[in-house]
């Protein structure tokens, strides 16, 4: 079927039977409203880590090395800060609170241990329990505790439980952690922190249980800060939107009646896309909160389009309240084709986004181009009919009628400014096109650089809630945040009790005479974010002295950092047989059988002496690193605690590239490392093809619709300058690019295509009907630049109220889209013209008396007004 026929049949039903277009409309929004009840949520950064490599490999490790029906122990952290949190008052709080926990069955603790408890087993080495370490500190003195302070300083493992500023003469420090370990069936967590983990409703209820000098920490709690985020920020973001886009309206429709049927049509576009998720099964993630500001802006531009397109033909009749079904006719002919192209460019250019290897992001490039779709049929079909009804009624019941002038018309403030483009068209289009192109590639080449992150810090709110949002009354002031606040003070001002580790998944043959050298020989020479035997996290000699070392390990030279014959300080069935050889006779007997050059490991019988450690009481411990069909090894290496983790995460994949059997790098440094790579390879993916698509599109569509598939790529150009300037400002101001901003690109590009869309468009139709360029584009400057106008105000308030949502990555999101919005705006008004000039020079284009068209009858045009060549109009 043709386009032409389309638009004229659903022209028709449009202007004919309005009130039946409505009915039907609000009876669909009935039936998406029941989903609304059925959406569910999905927060947490577990969706971004599924079905990569180093994820899978994890899912081994925590499967394999796990000991089978076994409850899985995890742990709650107690954070204490205060004055001195090692004095006697600050211990016994400590101590009370992990009793108090301890003693309820529902926590199913197994285990405690913190600061106040060594120092409770320094007072009396018999309080093994935590009543017993609360009596041991409360008989002591002031003094007394003091005294075994300093002395359980001395104990391994103290200082990593008490903040850096501890002083040992003084007994004193300001922070300290306490652990309480948990024992739960169920599953291992995975990588990433999921709303849904078991430990939540348990640190939960323990927040109300510590006392209040003592924050609960742990997977639990930033699960529920992930979950609760989502809310918080959709009640801020969301009404923030509203108030800011009906102050624009008020101005875009200056009408009372036009306003409300706008905003119930914006209305209508959320209840369905919502609804949409909630009868599709798809979670709404944090992701998804920036949905509606990006629906809320298409659909601005579409409404304000619409009831400006419209007036403009009321406008050109000899009495205001007459025509409307003339009016709406030649309205709503053109602009189906108009927002056909806008829709199509714009939905390609979110749903490439479902390309990508990241769920969340696939998702949301689905219910992106789902919802555009959505918000096309609302506001190209529902909006005009309700117009037509309504004004309809206004003629013949004789009501009022407010704001019936366009925007930008000629004498106007607005209008003198719009046709700025069109004055550097007259005089230089080709020299400024091409400063322009020029400029665009630097801009671009420069924009390359824009870094890539993705942390789970990224989805929690900052350590410190804005005051104007706390300031905010109920129920739109946000919850109390505590994790990133704790991230930060665990992070900063404790020393790890060990290093960061990253974990290899070996697989193959491991009972073969090869397998345990090639472990050993990947550790030799390890990267410099490696720990080195015999050397501390910083490189500096360890009161340890040497380890394996040995061998033909190091490559370094003196002065180069690195020491020759040091290997990696790593952890792998090898120690353990080594371990378990120095501590059991017998089986050391059996290894030094096989083992010919001396190095404790076996050369052959490699099968036997696996079994002998299985049976040994090493066991458990050999099963840590080596399954029991000797299939699959775990190796662990320590990483510098100072060391960038993308350097360490590259490290340790070029680490089990040495490996002689096939070897996986695995770990949250790893993990999360892929991930960036993913987000950065989704980026430039999405992009590539919605320009590809785009392009195609806008070829095939003005060839249909206007016979000249050329201006397709005129449509192009100055949503290319746009892009590049979007990626040049990113990299200026340090925005990189993260699970959401990795979509600017293709968004920009299906936003941005509006604005270029409605002005080429409009100058095709207005250059049939003159046969002038210049003329066509200070019509259309005027005439759709003042609707662009409006939209671009409307449009970049909107997607900038996600700025005040809680997470930073949707605010940075909500920035980036907002200046792209701008960018657009100003490159098709400024850029177009010249763009347009140059296209009308190279192929000689000329308009041609209109037949039967878009935006014409079958017999010629179809009533409203005919644009004359100054930019006013005429009556047809």
């Amino acid at each position: 079927m043709r386009v032409e026929t389309v638009v004229e049949r659903v022209t028709a039903l449009v202007v004919d039977r309005p009130g039946a277009v409505v009915a039907a409309f609000l009876a669909v929004t009935a039936v998406f409203a029941v989903g609304l009840g059925t959406v569910s949520t999905d927060a947490g950064t577990e969706g971004f880590t599924e079905d990569l490599p180093s994820t899978r490999a994890f899912e081994e490790v925590t499967e394999r090395f796990s000991p089978p029906f076994e409850a899985e122990s995890r742990s709650t952290q107690l954070v204490q800060q205060g004055p001195n949190v090692l004095s006697k008052p600050a211990l016994l709080r400590m101590l009370e609170s992990q009793e108090r926990l301890a003693d309820d069955p529902s926590f199913r603790v197994v285990g405690t241990s913190s600061a106040a408890g060594l120092v409770a087993l320094t007072l009396d080495p018999e309080a093994d329990t935590a009543d017993e370490q609360v009596d041991a500190v409360e008989d002591a003195t002031a003094e007394e505790v003091a005294d075994a302070v300093r002395e359980a300083a001395a104990i391994p493992g103290f200082r990593t439980l008490v903040s850096d500023d501890f002083n040992a003469e003084s007994a004193t420090a300001t922070a300290t952690v306490g652990v309480v370990e948990h024992d739960l069936p169920g599953e291992a967590p995975g990588v990433g922190n999921d709303a849904e983990d078991p430990l939540t409703p348990i640190q939960l209820r323990a927040t109300a249980l510590v006392t209040p000098d003592i924050v609960v920490f742990g997977s639990g709690v930033l699960g529920a800060e992930f979950g609760t985020v989502i809310g918080d920020s959709l009640l801020v973001v969301v009404p923030a939107a509203v108030v800011l886009i009906v102050v624009f309206l008020v101005y875009a429709y200056r009408d009372p009646v036009d306003l409300l049927l706008g905003t119930g049509a914006l209305a209508m576009t959320l209840v369905w896309t919502v609804g949409f998720l909630g009868l599709a099964g798809i979670a709404f993630s944090q992701l998804l909160i920036a949905v509606p500001p990006l629906l809320l802006a298409v659909g601005i531009d579409f409404g304000i389009h619409a009831v400006n397109r419209y007036r403009e033909e009321r406008a050109g009749g000899e009495h205001p309240d007459s025509g409307v079904v003339g009016a709406m006719t030649v309205a709503e002919r053109q602009l189906l084709v108009a927002f056909g192209i806008v829709t199509g460019t714009t939905v390609i250019g979110f749903a490439a986004n479902a390309t990508s290897a990241i769920g969340p992001i696939r998702d949301f490039g689905l219910v992106s181009a789902v919802g555009i779709t959505f918000t096309f049929l609302v506001f190209g079909v529902f909006l005009p009919a309700a117009k037509v009804w309504v004004d309809e009624r206004r003629v013949r019941y004789g009501l009022p009628t407010w704001g019936t002038t366009p925007l930008g018309k000629e004498g106007s403030a607005l209008g003198a400014v719009l046709p700025v483009g069109v004055a550097i068209a007259a005089r230089a289009p080709t020299l400024f096109l091409a400063l322009v192109l020029v400029s665009t590639a630097g801009i671009a080449a420069y924009g390359t650089g824009v870094d890539t992150a993705f942390s789970q810090e990224d989805f929690l709110p900052p350590a410190e809630t804005p005051a104007y949002l706390r300031d905010l009354p109920e129920p739109f002031r946000p919850s109390e945040y505590t994790a990133t606040r704790t991230i930060d003070l665990l992070e900063g001002r404790f020393e790890t009790a060990q290093d960061d580790t990253v974990t290899l998944l070996v697989e193959g043959r491991l009972d073969e005479p090869y397998a345990l050298p090639s472990i050993e020989r990947a550790g030799r020479d390890p990267p410099d974010s490696f720990v080195r035997e015999g050397r501390n996290d910083r490189g500096s000699p360890d009161a340890s002295g040497g380890g394996r070392g040995g061998g033909d390990g190091g490559s370094g030279g003196p002065g180069d950092g690195r020491d020759e014959g040091r290997g990696a300080v790593d952890r792998s069935v090898a120690d353990v047989i080594r371990g378990a050889a120095a501590a059991d006779p017998g089986f050391a007997a059996v290894v030094a059988e096989s083992d010919l050059d001396g190095d404790g490991l076996p050369d052959e019988n490699v099968r036997e002496t696996y079994d002998a450690l299985m049976a040994s009481p090493a066991g458990d411990e050999a099963r840590r690193f080596l399954t029991d069909d000797y299939r699959y090894a775990r190796v662990e290496y320590q990483v510098k605690s100072d060391a960038p983790q993308d350097r360490a995460a590259l490290d340790a994949v070029a680490v089990a590239e040495r490996h002689r059997l096939p070897a996986t790098a695995t770990g949250e440094l790893v993990v999360f490392k892929a991930v960036s790579d993913l987000i950065f390879a989704s980026a430039v993916e999405s992009l590539v093809i919605a320009l590809a698509l785009t392009a195609v599109f806008l070829v095939l569509v003005y060839r249909v619709t206007a016979g000249r598939g050329s201006l397709g790529v005129v449509n192009l150009v100055p949503i290319l300058v746009s892009i590049a300037c979007i990626a040049g400002t990113m990299r200026y101001f340090g925005v990189p690019f993260n699970a959401l901003t990795a979509t600017v690109l293709s968004v920009a590009l299906g936003l941005g295509i509006d604005y270029s869309a409605h002005l080429v468009h409009r100058f095709a139709d207005e250059f049939d009907a003159r046969d002038d360029a210049l003329a066509a584009l200070s019509a259309t400057a005027r005439g759709t630049g003042g609707a662009l106008t409006a939209s671009v105000l409307t449009t970049a308030a909107g997607v900038g109220t996600l700025t005040l949502a809680l997470t930073p990555i949707l605010g940075q999101f909500g920035l980036v889209v907002a200046v792209s919005v701008v960018y657009s705006y100003l490159a098709s008004l400024v850029v177009t013209p010249s763009a347009v000039m140059v296209w009308a020079r190279l192929t000689g284009a000329r308009g041609r008396p209109r037949t039967a068209s878009a935006t014409t009858g079958a017999d010629g045009p179809v009533g409203g007004p005919t644009p004359t060549p100054e930019g006013g109009v005429t009556e047809r």
